[in-house]
């Protein structure tokens, strides 16, 4: 049992894989689910048995990029992201904060250029694009409640506030922005992302 689980596992993989390739090089609009299961060298009828819809597919390849594996386990839960909300130093948790998003974004940036891509032309998937925009309001909204419960915040701010900074200096398109026009590495991004998490969110010293 173990050992099929592991092999499940594993096609479950390569079927990811090989959908993330031909999304990069063709387009999610251009490839067709044959395309993959022929890429990862399944069946298509195996592929549809795994995922149900390219949509799922795509879904799951967002979801695992983000998290860096495939247990059911939510952001909020991670022992990272715990280990953060928990740290009774307001400047430790931002700085944890941008370190967690690079490593984050170093994974999933391809995956987000496909979805951006294919949320102009395709309804589906720009609901999956919103949805991960929700996902991360709301994870970040209880970073920044953490936050605030630790430390007042910088003079005029409130916590919704604190989250609208928070999640603009900490979005997919600054670390972009940054990274691929810019040409900046991960490493000096998330320098200067925590140190203006630290200014822009927290009270003068």
């Amino acid at each position: 049992m173990a050992r099929r689980a592991d092999k499940t596992q594993a096609n479950r993989q390569r079927m990811r894989e090989a959908a993330q390739v031909l999304f990069t090089r063709r387009g999610y609009a251009a490839t067709s689910m044959q395309a993959i299961a022929d890429e990862a060298g399944m069946s298509v009828q195996s592929l549809y048995f795994t995922f149900g819809t390219k949509r799922a597919l795509l879904s799951e390849l967002l979801d695992v990029a983000v998290a860096g594996d495939d247990e059911p386990v939510a952001t909020l839960d991670r022992p990272r992201v715990r280990a953060a909300i928990t740290d009774p130093d307001p400047e430790a948790q931002l700085r944890e904060q941008a370190r967690l998003a690079r490593e984050i974004y170093e994974r999933v940036a391809p995956v987000l250029q496909i979805v951006a891509h294919a949320a102009t032309a395709d309804p589906e998937i720009h609901e999956l694009w919103e949805t991960n925009n929700t996902q991360r309001a709301v994870v970040m909204d209880q970073l920044i409640g953490a936050l605030a419960a630790k430390t007042p915040l910088r003079a005029g701010l409130d916590a919704a506030g604190a989250t609208d900074v928070a999640l603009a200096l900490l979005s997919p398109e600054v670390y972009q922005f940054f990274t691929v026009r810019r040409g900046w590495d991960a490493a000096r991004w998330e320098e200067w992302t925590a140190d203006a998490l630290v200014t822009q969110l927290l009270p003068d010293r």
